[in-house]
């Protein structure tokens, strides 16, 4: 597993889709970005049942796209540290790692929910649809940082 944006780009093969999880306690955002790494698509939100089920549909999504890599959204509190919903992200990705060899790496959530829900409010989305699409909108931004991160990496001398 790869902290850090750079050791995680050395591990993805090119060109490859990367997925996007937004790990919650009872659903998963999903988003899958394109094959170069340019825009990242909402996907699905997967409402969490147990690890098995759970991973077997990153997996058959990660699958179905030719994804490359995934990547999880890391719950920092707002000062930078670590509490419980990181340690369950990391317990999450632990066990993943153990069933799969996409490289996983972690991508800083913070306030990415804040801006998926005021993306959805700007857009008039009514209360119902936001909390249908709010998991996986969030998992795009996750993503979505996570390939423009990614992209000045690549375009640095």
């Amino acid at each position: 597993m790869h902290d850090s944006p750079e050791e995680f780009a050395a591990a993805l093969p090119r060109p490859a889709a990367l997925i996007g999880l937004d790990f919650g306690e009872k659903t998963i955002g999903v988003a899958v970005s394109d094959p170069f790494w340019t825009v990242a698509s909402p996907l699905e939100t997967i409402r969490r049942k147990k690890f098995t089920l759970d991973a077997g549909r990153v997996l058959d999504i990660a699958q179905g796209r030719a994804v490359g890599g995934i990547v999880l959204g890391l719950p920092r509190n707002m000062d930078g540290t670590e509490g419980a919903r990181c340690q369950s992200t990391r317990a999450f990705a632990r066990n993943l790692s153990r069933i799969t060899d996409l490289p996983i790496g972690f991508w800083d959530e913070r306030l990415s929910t804040v801006a998926a829900e005021r993306a959805l409010l700007e857009a008039d989305t009514s209360r119902r649809r936001r909390a249908e699409v709010i998991d996986h909108v969030a998992a795009g931004y996750i993503l979505q940082g996570l390939l423009d991160r990614l992209r000045n990496l690549t375009a640095a001398p």
